[in-house]
């Protein structure tokens, strides 16, 4: 295909309207991703599977690729340890259990650290801040429409911002798919540009500090009733019933952040923005696995034959991820070889004032997120279409990134469906309805100053 044409937007735009009719993230891509092959060889039924199947294995075959995929299977088997040894339970009582805590202000803190610190897992993180808060809470009659808030406000964006876990390892696996040839630098500019994340973390420690309240939490009851069984879910999902000690857990993370960060700037020659992001983020996890092993069996907690069943459990948790990882790829590959972006970017570029650019890619993302309850196929799709829209229009490629990224994680704080909102109302024992309805009005405020944000900054560039 010579020149691309508006039957290159056809794929992702299939791919939006199954996510959302579906609620199904694999699904979605997995068609867009035939589809594109489809429309490319001439509508040729046998030629598209054929070439869906090349695709596939390209995408394994990419060492990046795989060292990505093999990076998210080992976190699933390191935070599975964790909390089977009892580590990250002995961290939360450790914080939670001192004298520390003795006000409203100090007790709102302790979930928004908690969301800050467990930065590796998102549904982790969730849990545990809302498990170990929730008394805390009752002593000192602070709603729990103010504790889902704080979590789902902290936990997500720090994940986005904090990039040394599988948020980091998809995005990176997204953004050389495209070429890039620094992607590890790309992704750490975006941090500056993810104006939603920034606004929605410094919110919600605003509110944990000030104890001011405004929309709907002010009016919401001490004690929302939780659903039946949902205190029970709530610790099922925690895992987490005994203590140990914290090195289980501050250990192997601590050594994962440091190498990461060595092993990015041994690679890069003594810059890290330079270095290798999927080599380093695959071995600062087999390090810190390894680690946890190695404390687990000198100390006796759990026998060989309980570690290779919760590190297998962990492998299982991860394999959804990994096939939308895959798939993810196999996608953002197809639709740029197919010409999607560069037609997309085309248009934006002819028939948008470049002050509105930023503000389009973020609204979509938020009303693609929103609708399927999905950040990840949200960015699937949509930075193959900011990457070359970027080119086309002179803006720097971060921060086009960065609004496709404060986007979907704006979408997802507003969607009743989507996995983090509910699981945050969950592990705070809060009515789910009573968490949406009292967090939206941050998460549009959010929303707003961003947009505002990219509309000053297009005008700098």
């Amino acid at each position: 295909m010579n020149e691309p044409s508006i039957l290159t937007i056809v794929p992702p735009l299939a791919a939006i309207v199954i996510a959302v009719w579906r609620k199904n993230a694999l699904l979605a891509l997995a068609f867009g991703l035939w589809l594109t092959y489809f429309l490319s060889s001439s509508y040729s039924p046998l030629q598209s599977v054929k070439l869906t199947g090349m695709g596939l294995y390209d995408t394994l075959s990419s060492t990046g690729n795989f060292r990505i995929i093999v990076y998210s299977l080992l976190i699933g088997s390191l935070l599975t340890l964790m909390k089977k040894s009892g580590g990250i339970t002995a961290f939360v009582d450790r914080i939670t259990s001192r004298n520390w805590v003795n006000s409203r202000k100090k007790a709102a803190l302790v979930p928004a650290t908690i969301g800050s610190i467990i930065f590796t897992d998102t549904n982790l993180s969730l849990f545990s801040a809302g498990m170990a808060s929730q008394k805390l809470f009752e002593r000192f009659k602070m709603n729990r429409a103010t504790l889902a808030y704080l979590i789902d406000s902290t936990c997500a964006p720090i994940s986005v911002l904090i990039l040394i876990n599988g948020w980091g390892a998809y995005i990176l696996g997204l953004l050389e798919a495209q070429n890039i040839e620094n992607g590890v630098g790309l992704l750490i500019d975006t941090i500056g540009y993810n104006f939603y994340a920034l606004v929605a973390v410094g919110l919600a420690y605003f509110t944990a500090i000030s104890g001011k309240v405004f929309g709907p939490m002010k009016n919401s009851t001490l004690y929302s009733e939780p659903r039946e069984g949902q205190v029970e879910q709530a610790k099922d999902a925690a895992d987490s019933d005994k203590s140990t000690k914290t090195r289980y857990f501050f250990v192997p993370l601590v050594l994962m952040i440091i190498e990461t960060f060595f092993l990015l700037w041994w690679t890069g020659d003594g810059d890290i923005r330079q270095g290798s992001g999927s080599f380093s983020v695959l071995w600062s996890v087999v390090s810190s696995l390894v680690l946890l092993v190695a404390f687990i069996l000198i100390d006796k907690v759990m026998s060989v034959g309980q570690i290779l069943a919760g590190a297998w459990e962990g492998l299982k948790s991860m394999s959804p991820v990994v096939a939308i990882l895959i798939l993810s790829f196999a996608f953002g590959d197809a639709v740029k070889a197919f010409g999607t972006g560069v037609y997309v970017s085309g248009v934006l570029s002819a028939d948008l004032p470049m002050l509105l650019i930023a503000p389009v890619i973020f609204l979509t993302a938020a009303g693609m997120a929103f609708a399927t309850g999905s950040s990840w196929s949200t960015f699937a799709i949509l930075i193959p279409i900011a990457i070359p829209t970027a080119a086309a229009t002179g803006l720097p490629p971060a921060f086009l990134v960065g609004a496709v990224l404060g986007g979907g994680i704006f979408g997802d704080h507003a969607s009743p469906i989507s996995d983090t909102t509910v699981v945050a109302s969950l592990a705070s024992d809060c009515d789910h309805i009573e968490h949406v309805k009292t967090q939206l009005p941050y998460a549009l405020f959010g929303g707003v100053v961003a947009i505002g944000l990219y509309v000053v900054f297009a005008v700098m560039f």
